[in-house]
């Protein structure tokens, strides 16, 4: 491979996270804004939020918190994982949250936090997909998975799909049970490579991150379609938080770090505003029974032009039910 296609990626990938954060400056730079929305309060629901000790993630939790939900933060740093759990409590007077052990590079673990929140007998009203990892070096998870697809889009696949009855049962014709899916702006440039879904055959870290995250689109809009057809009180919603200033960044190079480091105060979202979108996502009122749409600054945007192939989502998903050893929707309700 030349040199200029193994830079390929990477360069895609700056490219587009340059154009967000302008864009996310110049929307800042404009006079007034609107007022953070209200929501109702939520309680009595029951929501989990991956990746929900640090960054985006803790300060989805903390706003749900506060509307008064039951949060059950899914991780897999116990220590971390109870800090966030003692700050949250003490910030919102809510003493309804939680961490549960949940590494979502293994499935083992997945089906084991499964396991211990069914044995509470809750409710679950919104799943938060939130978790990720990005520009790990090569590596792979438990079960043999490359790390982005398998922890970014194969674990939050597997968690959805054996969640999905707890959701189904718990939404209702006038409270739909939602699932939210963290994807970026990445997935723009992602490329989908069903015959090399683990980067084998050239491994970047830029264009392994970008393919994880447009799999997570293709994810929810096919995950919405089998709801649709089912006729379930569950809808399917993806968000982009934007360029948000967290621990994502640690992997990138010095240089870039740099950069990060003298601009993010300027350019960059902090993760408060990167959590937003998710919120949002995950109780406005106007998103009732609204599903297969892709989320940006609270507002339904056009994603790539192949995430809404459909032939496409249906062979990833038939794929990603072989890889973590699931039946198909052909031979079962889902």
């Amino acid at each position: 491979m030349s040199l200029l296609s193994r830079a390929l990626p990477a360069l895609r990938l700056y490219c587009i996270g340059l154009a967000v954060a302008l864009h996310q400056l110049l929307r800042r730079l404009r006079p007034g804004g609107a007022p953070a929305p209200v929501f109702p309060t939520q309680n009595g629901n029951v929501a989990i939020v991956t990746g929900g000790a640090k960054g985006i993630g803790y300060h989805t939790v903390k706003h749900l918190a506060r509307l008064g939900m039951h949060v059950i933060i899914a991780g897999n740093d116990e220590s971390e994982g109870q800090e966030a759990v003692r700050k949250i409590k003490e910030e919102t007077v809510n003493e309804k949250v939680e961490f549960l052990h949940c590494d979502l590079a293994s499935m083992k673990s997945i089906r084991q936090f499964v396991q211990q929140f069914r044995a509470k007998n809750c409710p679950l009203h919104v799943l938060v997909n939130n978790a990720g990892v990005m520009l790990v070096p090569e590596r792979k998870t438990e079960d043999g998975f490359e790390e982005h697809f398998g922890l970014n889009y194969l674990g939050h696949f597997l968690l959805t799909n054996l969640l999905f009855e707890t959701l189904k049962q718990s939404g209702t014709c006038s409270h739909n049970a939602r699932v939210i899916t963290v994807s970026s702006a990445t997935h723009y440039v992602g490329r989908l490579h069903l015959n090399d879904l683990q980067s084998r055959c050239s491994y970047s870290p830029h264009g392994a991150y970008a393919q994880s995250k447009l799999a997570l689109v293709l994810f929810t809009y096919r995950l919405q379609h089998l709801i649709t057809s089912d006729g379930n009180h569950v809808t399917a919603n993806v968000v982009d938080p934007g360029v948000v200033n967290t621990e994502l960044y640690k992997n990138v190079c010095w240089a870039t770090k740099v950069v990060k480091w003298m601009t993010a105060w300027l350019f960059f979202k902090t993760p408060e505003e990167g959590a937003s979108t998710s919120i949002y996502a995950a109780v406005s009122p106007e998103l009732e029974g609204v599903g297969g749409i892709y989320l940006y600054n609270e507002q339904r945007t056009k994603s790539t032009d192949v995430s809404y192939d459909e032939e496409l989502q249906r062979r990833l998903w038939t794929e990603s039910c072989k890889m973590t050893r699931i039946s198909d929707v052909g031979s079962r309700d889902l």
